[in-house]
């Protein structure tokens, strides 16, 4: 004998729409875009925290579709922030830099860990496709990232990228003399303090003086260094920048990046389209680096910046910017050349 509610045929009817109801909200968010309910709203800036703790400092410029990621913000968001029409960018602080956590371990300093916490960054928002931009020796932290997460990045972006095998000596033409861009008396000067101790004593005011002899290797015009984005009040104010705590944090970095070895079939993971940017007067990072860079890729194009240094993106922004935003609209633009060769025909 069954027993019925006396509602039970409103109860049965209900219950079929319900189940209808479900079954189109499933399905409607099965053909949604992953973005449309993946990306979770962040703040604006705020703080990513990584796995083993640290914390990176982040700001978001614009809100559109396409997802660029860009690690290095203090040199970078000044400039690049121009591409955020149609974009959600993405800048961030590496460990040790700018605004996000000190380490202070060595162990935890590496371009390792660096490549790690950009994939928290890009699961922390969501996206399920990246194009990173990547600026000196993140120029090679981008492309790691790719070899290891290759599914998640659509197009890569280098400025000014270091080797890719961090002690490659290139031919006479291809790279400049750091200390040749640098007022002598100047330069001794800082290195006598240092000796002194005075960048441990008066840290904040050694890193402005280090900061207005060395801004003037970054650009290839000595007319152009008040291009530079980057302030030395705006540097100066972070610890993490002050040479007593910067020079440890590139030791610890610059060690794991010279262990770096990637072999032709790590580059064919590389699939993507990449656009590397590089200055003819880079002192910092050799533009034969981006030739290089461009010639072994398998899609890979480079557009020089003649006469510009390691930060060209400041130096020539006329060029630089259209170029990139040209690049992510998904052509490459008209100036970039295909490197066959690594010293240039011209040369």
């Amino acid at each position: 004998m069954s027993i019925r509610h006396p509602n039970f045929r409103l109860f049965a009817s209900i219950t079929s729409v319900l189940v209808v109801l479900s079954f189109v909200a499933i399905l409607r968010v099965a053909q949604e875009p992953s973005s449309a309910y993946k990306s979770p709203n962040r703040p604006q800036q705020g703080f990513v925290v990584t796995s083993d703790g640290v914390h990176l400092f982040y700001q978001v410029v614009g809100n559109g579709p396409e997802t660029v990621v860009i690690p290095g913000r203090l040199f970078l968001i000044h400039t690049l922030r121009q591409l955020a029409p149609t974009r959600r960018l993405i800048f961030y602080d590496t460990r040790s830099r700018g605004k996000s956590d000190a380490v202070h371990d060595a162990k935890r300093e590496s371009i390792q860990d660096d490549v790690r916490d950009l994939e928290t960054v890009r699961q922390y928002f969501g996206a399920e496709k990246i194009t990173p931009i990547g600026y000196s020796y993140m120029g090679l932290l981008v492309m790691l990232y790719a070899v290891v997460h290759p599914k998640n990045v659509a197009r890569i972006v280098q400025l000014d990228p270091v080797p890719i095998r961090y002690d490659t000596k290139y031919p006479a033409g291809l790279s400049e003399n750091y200390a040749a861009s640098l007022n002598p008396a100047a330069a001794k000067k800082l290195d006598d303090l240092q000796k002194q101790g005075f960048d441990r004593s008066r840290p904040k005011e050694f890193c402005e003086m280090d900061w207005d002899v060395q801004r003037f290797a970054l650009v290839g015009d000595p007319t152009h260094v008040d291009h530079l984005g980057v302030p030395k009040t705006g540097l100066c104010d972070l610890e993490n920048e002050w040479p007593v705590n910067l020079n440890p944090h590139f030791e610890a970095s610059f060690t794991a990046i010279q262990a770096v070895a990637l072999t032709n079939a790590d580059l064919a993971k590389t699939s993507m389209p990449v656009l590397t940017i590089h200055g003819t007067k880079d002192r910092n990072a050799p533009y034969g680096g981006g030739r290089e860079w461009a010639m072994r890729l398998p899609n890979a194009r480079l557009l020089t910046v003649r006469n510009g240094a390691h930060q060209s993106f400041d130096e020539y922004p006329e060029v630089v910017i259209p170029a990139i935003d040209q690049f992510l609209k998904g052509s490459w633009p008209a100036a970039t050349e295909k490197v066959t060769t690594l010293v240039p025909s011209s040369n």
